[in-house]
């Protein structure tokens, strides 16, 4: 198979082409003849013309790339290496939502022919891909894995907005349900990965490392947040406090704040379905997610509170909210805990406006309902800093106070105004 794509006799085939699949349909196409199918017609269009919709890659990136952009099964038909990369989000009860990634599977079962190959990257509980998908694949395409064709596992590392873990410089996983299938996943991913391949015993042993990675991160800053509250209440500043113990060698940098996206504030959940089917009901995981959750209209109610010790009337008061994607220095809006912020003020009688320099105002109105405005306004009686972008970090309080009316609360989220607010009732987390 390596030489066959090597030599571009087959190709090579990446579904779903978001911040995973299509720098990974890229990276390959430098090497390989590429095929990188998408159902967002959309998305599609922007491709074709050489623009990342996520705005992750710039124009330099599509070119001179062997790599055709589809919606088309018939052309899909001519790959024999598939990757899947399409999203596995949580549905609104926390349950895992698979039915991007199992109706791949279907497309790519009907397609198959002996010899070919199925990679999943999609972020999975363990046993994922061999107790759901391989059935399908098998039973759909009345081949057997490991005889007929083969199927492997390599979990995705993307951080989208960092410019320095990229997909050449981080290692990369691989697995595989054979050794045979384990060597040439080696060669072809070896191809694009420069830092190197892990390869992994098993693939449930792939998939749960995907998933501990985010769940350690998760529950790590769910004691930050943990830590802020009992801080909030001592009148101590818990940036001040991490910044002390942060002289220690040993100390762990993590920070409180927001937790949304689609990978921390997700792959926990698949790790506690996993173990609830097996009949065992994860204690620290569950009480980091309940934490992090509720992180957004803990801050809301800390914002009110603040304005009411001001004498304001809350009822009509105005706030002005700046940032809403989930983290800094990206246009990804998915699962944005900012929301809940926004919602909180809203439930009090607030008018909030919100800005971002880096979300889309239609799918913010298409996701959450509600408009995005250009530019902020005046009069406003709170202003929430929720996402630390690069382009708030030059505005000093002067900015601020133009805003506002005679009195105003200021909210910090991240903490990267600390010790610049002095005319306004500052607060953070």
């Amino acid at each position: 198979m390596y030489h066959a794509l090597l030599n571009k006799e087959k190709k090579l085939a990446v579904i779903g082409l978001g911040y995973v699949g299509l720098p990974l349909a890229l990276a390959f196409a430098r090497h390989l003849a590429v095929v990188g199918y998408d159902i967002n017609e959309e998305r599609l269009a922007l491709l074709k013309k050489g623009i990342d919709p996520g705005n992750e890659l710039d124009g330099e990136a599509f070119q001179d790339k062997d790599i055709v952009f589809t919606s088309s099964v018939e052309t899909l038909r001519e790959a024999s290496f598939y990757i899947i990369a399409v999203p596995t989000p949580i549905d609104r009860h926390h349950q895992p939502d698979l039915k991007a990634l199992l109706d791949a599977t279907r497309m790519v079962a009907a397609l198959l022919q002996p010899g070919d190959y199925v990679v999943y990257e999609s972020t999975v509980y363990p046993g994922c891909t061999e107790e759901d998908c391989l059935p399908l694949l098998e039973r759909i395409s009345g081949m057997k894995a490991g005889k007929d064709f083969k199927i492997g596992y390599s979990p995705e590392r993307i951080n989208p907005g960092d410019k320095e873990h990229t997909l050449q410089n981080t290692v990369k996983i691989i697995s595989a349900g054979d050794a045979e299938a384990l060597d040439t996943l080696d060669q072809v991913y070896a191809l694009i990965v420069e830092a190197g391949l892990h390869r992994a015993p098993a693939i449930k042993v792939a998939e749960a490392a995907k998933i501990i990675e985010n769940t350690q991160r998760d529950v790590n800053i769910a004691l930050m947040n943990e830590l802020s509250i009992i801080f909030d209440r001592m009148q101590i500043n818990t940036f001040d406090v991490l910044t002390a113990a942060g002289t220690k060698w040993n100390f762990q940098p993590f920070s409180p704040g927001l937790v949304g996206g689609h990978c921390i504030g997700v792959d926990p959940y698949y790790l506690v379905y996993k173990a609830r089917e097996l009949n065992y009901h994860p204690k620290m995981i569950n009480s980091g997610r309940f934490v992090n959750d509720s992180m957004g209209g803990y801050i809301g109610k800390k914002i009110v509170k603040k304005m009411i010790a001001q004498g304001k009337n809350i009822l009509g008061a105005r706030a002005l909210v700046m940032g809403l994607t989930f983290k800094e220095n990206v246009s990804d809006i998915r699962n944005s805990k900012v929301v809940d912020i926004i919602r909180e003020l809203k439930d009090y009688g607030m008018e909030v406006d919100v800005t971002d320099p880096y979300a889309s105002a239609q799918e913010v109105e298409r996701e959450y309902g509600f408009t995005l405005k250009a530019e902020p306004g005046t009069g406003y009686d709170a202003v929430i800093v929720a996402v630390a972008h690069k382009d708030y970090l030059k505005l000093d309080e002067s900015w601020f106070l133009d805003k506002i009316n005679e009195t105003a609360v200021f909210g910090d989220v991240k903490g990267i105004y600390r010790g610049r607010i002095t005319r306004m009732a500052y607060w953070s987390l």
